[in-house]
């Protein structure tokens, strides 16, 4: 894997990990046999909760190659990644909510900085993408109703 793939890797757990009460975050998608060694993967005790599964995974989808980048002379990779997160259900706390509010946080981080802390190239042009929510909608994960979501992110550099 390239340096530059591990560092946005790296950049984007740490941005995530960043949002307080966030969960737990993986570098990389995670399975297990059953769903009881599923869930302990994804447990999570927010501060003054109860415990409860919310975490995050995320995987690169996509690189796009771009030669000669709006006549720059360099090539450049756009990495597109998904980012999957989901948390247990919970009607009578208005759990989605606090879901939505989480997601809203991430795409602040990220909106703040896009290059990450420098570890990605600033977009080229105009293009400025942000953290995009591709799908969201309850689905039962590790035995357990929970909300998920589907974000995307996009960084680039330069080779």
């Amino acid at each position: 894997m390239s340096s530059a793939l591990q560092a946005h890797r790296a950049a984007i757990v740490a941005a995530l990990a960043s949002v307080p009460a966030i969960g737990v975050v993986h570098d990389r998608e995670r399975y297990a046999k059953d769903n009881a060694t599923f869930a302990q993967l994804y447990l999570y005790t927010p501060p003054g909760g109860q415990q409860q599964l919310r975490g995050w995974w995320m995987r690169r989808a996509e690189t796009e190659e771009r030669s000669d980048t709006y006549g720059s002379g360099t090539t450049t990779n756009m990495h597109t990644w998904h980012i999957r997160g989901y948390m247990a259900f919970n009607d009578g706390a208005a759990s989605e909510l606090a879901f939505d509010e989480l997601i809203e946080a991430f795409r602040a981080v990220v909106r703040e900085d896009p290059t990450l802390g420098g570890a990605c190239e600033q977009p080229p042009g105009e293009d400025t993408d942000g953290v995009q929510v591709m799908d969201a909608g309850p689905v039962m994960f590790a035995g357990v109703l929970c909300h998920s979501a589907l974000l995307q992110l996009k960084t680039w550099s330069d080779l």
